[in-house]
């Protein structure tokens, strides 16, 4: 019982790191609302789902920053399918430099998109670390009560 205790902890100062660190907004909280008895792996596969399908439009998009000329329409529209997967499982950086992302292509400038697209993919590699260790400390802990707002 005790240990189960300390990993709900564990678990519940985790969490609140993602928040505190600016990782995660409210939209995680919203999915951890869906999540129930009869799904209680909702947000898991969820995030698992983005990720895989991101992936996919994180490779696109580093091709497309290959070529000459850059085509700021494709990038822009690669991009505004990229925001909407990270907005949707609420990562709050990869979001807000996606938008940026989405401005340098506006102003047509390329440089400003090679250096966000590098912070992006930073910020996406680190979110999905440590939501992959969120998840694997969720299931040694068992069911979670119902979700909070974070502090």
């Amino acid at each position: 019982m005790e240990r189960n205790q300390q990993l709900r902890r564990q678990l519940a100062s985790m969490r609140q790191s993602l928040f505190d660190q600016g990782h995660l907004d409210e939209q995680f909280i919203l999915l951890e609302e869906l999540q129930d008895d009869a799904n209680p792996n909702f947000v898991e596969e969820v995030v698992t789902l983005h990720y895989r399908d991101s992936a996919r439009l994180i490779t696109t998009i580093e091709r497309a920053l290959e070529k000459s000329p850059l085509d700021f329409n494709k990038l822009d529209g690669y991009m505004h399918q990229f925001k909407g997967s990270s907005t949707s499982i609420g990562a709050k950086k990869v979001k807000a430099e996606s938008t940026q992302f989405r401005e340098y292509c506006e102003a047509g400038n390329g440089e400003g998109c090679l250096k966000t697209f590098q912070l992006l993919k930073r910020d996406y590699a680190t979110l999905r670390r440590k939501l992959e260790a969120y998840f694997q400390l969720a299931r040694q802990a068992g069911p979670n009560e119902i979700a909070c707002r974070p502090k």
